[in-house]
């Protein structure tokens, strides 16, 4: 029945090859318009996996508690010193924040008036009291500097620590600091090298660390969700600006982006990255393919405007589904290149063989689909149903590939029945003068016939021998770890989530209230995996009565000093001149009177104060600014810190307060974890051991440990359903228990030596490659079922068959599709293409080595009882000429392949 609805179907594609061939076109430029206007792709990874999630509900409700930045672009600014990276930050988020066509808020993360006026009342006691202690005994050189901020003044307030070493009140060695800070700075200005001082370094004594050099602003932009990168036009903006505030020549600022906006930018372009030129050199190679495959350019051209057919009418029909390809569907082009055209492949060698036999080309047509209807119907079938098998996980990602594929293999099928009959009846592509097998393959199908045992005892060793390595076998669910690490955004990100107080992979617990932080922050310290805690009671600080005398203290002392800025008139440069050499002189003389690290560094100033005096006055006006421009900037700091006020939960102003409790009180308390953040297994324990005090607990880390959950189940269940379905279908049609396991053992084999090779290369599985195991049960299925039809209709010498010639062929020409995902600049894309590659190749070697040496000869007629729909019986003469040339010795092969199966 199958068979006849099939041979009916091609040969009235045949007879109305035009009617056919017009549809076709009209159907698929109509489905290629329809595509290119509704093409859209979401590059948000968090949306792989269904919402209705239990841990991605909580995830839902804290993040609408506590509102994060899922639509901003991060800036983050860099430079040699906190005050310049202060100033740099400062006048970008000016300049942005003026730009309200592009950005709905602008918001410095560091610069919020609360710290910058409160910001010595978080440091502890101990060292505010030195802080202030020092702060005052500088009064005079502060005073000196403010009011004269200029080389005279520099080195007026450097003679203030010289005037305290000629009176005995302190030592040479006391000054080491700061004179070796000034020589350095001088010294690189004569280099000709960029140069900048830091006050605040000297001012704490310490280097400073990266975290702060830095400086942050966090922006809302406007989203066009029209275009590709709904955030290019601010990102386009903020590089402008950084441009024209010429930041990176004035202050030496290195300006970065990241963010959510940024990162999904930078995907698209990751996966756009030399897409071109591996499509084309996809196309190029498989045509190439093709050639080797059908030898007939005529025959290729048909083939392949099928297989843009039916592409067409599947894009066009995906896009209706799901609306917007994600990260993972958006390889239903290469899967369909790489499946559908195997349909084609097959469909197009087996009329080559018709045709060698039959030179009527209505005729070879009719033969083919007589033929290869059965089979091809079959394995259509079946690799939509695993396909399909992941449509009901949570795993939307894959399910929406796996909507796309499956219903891109039943186009693919049906484009190979009706379309390509009509092209092929069109073009009329010239007869076949030699036979379509290969003849020297017979050496291999003897062996397997001779050996068989051997290769299938051996090749389940292997397999049985390889089985613990599965419990070797990595899962990698972290999202990061499918974003190229060369771009901007992901690089910045990954180097800002090593500074564990930003919590880029913290863990937050929702209270209901305040008074709930204390007992939960305690239970959450004496985890081992956790590092420290923060709520929002760590925005007050301890011991301010005491805190704030001290800086009341010191504002006294230094309000004359802070009183007037730029007081003085501003030197001559020959006074600059004079003011450098008198101080030479002095340190000269000090360094001669004393012996040790003190004396040394005097020295050196002293010379290098000597060579800047001989120098022109450029030279001076750049030593004059790498001193001076981070002044102004301390100095103004500095005034921020003395208005200190009384600090509690109620006086927090609101965007410092509801980063940390709600509107209607409720509230969160963060852990950090210990150990190497970028390290998947230390999340992974960390959220595992805050998980179970705190079962609702959200974050970085339980995200990473409930989607890898997710994942493998998603997999378990959908496996399930592919073989559970597979195994039906293939009953329905084969009818014999021990025919359907001839089937599915080569593959399950196939699929077991894939993963044991993963963990032997070190290839872990994630997001994205995970869908090789699908396809494996897709391609595999395919070839596994052309060879047991083939063999339940009779069919001998399997290899040297025009089957296996299309089997190989095909099978290249996949790989030459997942060779294209494995160049690709995208790390998931590029992963997933080498595990696609690598189940490709286990899987042809088991159909066309392992399944022929497992099924062995084939039954007699008597023995076979039905083969299912479309197969047909041996012919006898056939049958004993192909014993009879069996016997022969391999030079004395027959010009033909292996006997075909008789006509019905």
């Amino acid at each position: 029945m199958l068979i006849t609805a099939v041979s009916r179907l091609v040969r009235w594609c045949s007879h109305h090859a035009w009617v056919v061939a017009i549809a076709a076109a009209i159907l698929s430029v109509a489905s290629g318009i329809f595509a290119a206007q509704r093409f859209a792709i979401n590059t948000d990874i968090n949306t792989l996996l269904a919402p209705d999630l239990g841990w991605r509900q909580r995830e839902k409700a804290f993040e609408t508690a506590f509102p994060g930045p899922v639509s901003s672009i991060l800036v983050v600014v860099d430079a040699p010193t906190s005050e310049l990276a202060t100033e740099a930050a400062s006048l970008l988020a000016a300049r942005l924040a003026k730009d309200t066509k592009r950005f709905v808020e602008v918001r410095p993360l560091d610069g919020d008036p609360f710290f910058a006026r409160n910001g010595l009342l978080f440091q502890s006691t101990d060292e505010l009291t030195r802080t202030t202690r020092g702060l005052g005994q500088a009064g005079p050189i502060i005073g000196v500097l403010a009011g004269d901020p200029s080389l005279r003044g520099l080195t007026r307030g450097l003679s203030f620590g010289v005037l305290g070493v000629q009176a005995g009140g302190a030592k040479l060695d006391d000054l080491v600091r700061p004179l070796s800070m000034a020589a350095d700075t001088v010294e690189q200005v004569l280099a000709g090298q960029p140069a900048i001082f830091s006050w605040r370094v000297l001012l704490s004594g310490q280097a400073p660390q990266a975290r702060d050099l830095r400086r942050m602003i966090e922006t809302r932009p406007v989203l066009d969700f029209t275009a590709l990168e709904p955030g290019r036009a601010a990102t386009e903006a903020i590089r402008t600006a950084v441009s024209d505030l010429n930041l990176a020549k004035d202050y030496r600022a290195r300006v970065r982006l990241t963010g959510p906006v940024a990162m999904a930018d930078d995907e698209f372009g990751t996966v756009q990255e030399g897409a071109l030129v591996n499509g084309i050199g996809t196309i190029l190679t498989v045509l190439l393919i093709l050639w080797f495959a059908l030898r007939s350019g005529r025959i290729i051209v048909a083939v392949f405007l099928t297989l843009f057919v039916g592409l067409a009418v599947t894009a066009a029909l995906g896009l209706m589904m799901v609306g917007a390809l994600n990260l993972i569907s958006i390889a239903f082009a290469v899967l369909f290149v790489g499946l559908g055209v195997d349909f084609g492949i097959q469909f197009a060698v087996r009329y080559r063989s018709e045709r060698y036999e039959n030179g009527d080309l209505p005729a070879a047509l009719s033969g083919t689909a007589q033929k290869i209807g059965a089979p091809l119907t079959l394995a259509a079938a079946a690799v939509a149903a695993g396909f399909l098998s992941f449509v009901p996980t949570d795993y939307k990602g894959v399910s929406e590939l796996g909507q796309i594929a499956g219903l891109g293999m039943l186009i693919a099928y049906a484009a190979s029945v009706t379309v390509l009959p009509a092209l092929l009846t069109l073009i009329k592509p010239p007869g076949e003068p030699e036979e379509v097998g290969y003849r020297a393959l017979a050496p291999v199908d003897r062996f397997l016939e001779r050996h068989r045992i051997a290769v299938v005892g051996g090749t389940g060793l292997v397999a049985i021998a390889g089985l613990p390595l599965l419990f070797y076998l990595t899962f990698d669910f972290n999202p990061i770890n499918l974003r190229s690490p060369k771009v901007e955004s992901v690089a910045t990100f990954l180097d800002l989530r090593t500074d564990p107080t930003l919590g880029a992979n913290s863990i937050s617990i929702m209270l209901p209230n305040v008074n709930e932080i204390d007992k939960t922050a305690a239970q959450l310290v004496k985890i081992p995996e956790v590092e420290h805690v923060n709520s929002v009671k760590d925005l007050v600080p301890a011991d301010q009565e005491r805190k704030l005398a001290l800086i009341r203290g010191l504002s006294r002392q230094l309000q004359q000093s802070l009183s007037t800025e730029d007081g003085a008139r501003g030197p001559q440069d020959a006074q600059n001149v004079a003011a450098l050499r008198g101080l030479a002189d002095t340190l000269t003389r000090l360094a001669a009177s004393a012996s040790g690290r003190g004396a040394e560094e005097a020295n050196r100033l002293a010379r290098s104060l000597t060579r800047l005096a001989q120098a022109g006055k450029t030279q001076r006006d750049a030593v004059e600014t790498a001193f001076v421009m981070p002044l102004r900037i301390a100095l103004g700091e500095l005034r921020e810190y003395l208005k200190a006020e009384p600090v509690a939960l109620r006086t927090l102003p609101e965007t410092v307060l509801r980063q940390w409790v709600t509107a209607d009180g409720r509230t969160r308390v963060q852990a950090s974890p210990k150990g190497d953040p970028n390290d998947n297994e230390t999340l992974r324990h960390f959220a595992r051991a805050i998980q179970a005090p705190f079962p609702d607990a959200v974050g970085t880390p339980v995200s990473i440990l409930e989607s890898g959950r997710t994942i493998v189940n998603a997999f378990i269940l959908a496996g399930v359903f592919a073989l559970l379905s597979i195994a039906i279908l293939l009953w329905i049609v084969l009818r014999r228990f021990g025919d359907v396991l001839l089937t599915l053992i080569p593959l399950l084999v196939a699929g077991v030596i894939t993963l044991e090779i993963c963990v032997l290369i070190g290839l872990p599985l994630n997001f994205a490659n995970i869908i090789a195991l699908p396809l494996l049960l897709g391609v595999g299925v395919a070839f596994k079922i052309y060879y047991i039809m083939a063999w339940r209709a009779g069919q001998t010498d399997l290899l040297q068959s025009s089957l296996t010639r299309a089997v190989i062929w095909s099978a290249l020409t996949t790989a030459t599709a997942f060779g294209s995902l494995w160049l690709s600049s995208h790390p998931g894309t590029s992963s997933m293409g080498k595990l696609l590659a690598l189940s490709l190749v286990t899987t042809m070697f088991a159909a066309v080595l392992f399944q022929p040496a497992l099924m062995g000869k084939p039954r007699t007629t008597e023995e076979s009882g039905p083969a299912g729909p479309g197969s047909s019986t041996p012919d006898p003469a056939k049958s004993e000429s192909a014993k009879s040339e069996s016997a022969k010795s391999e030079s004395a092969m027959p010009d033909s392949g292996a006997p075909e199966p008789a006509k019905p």
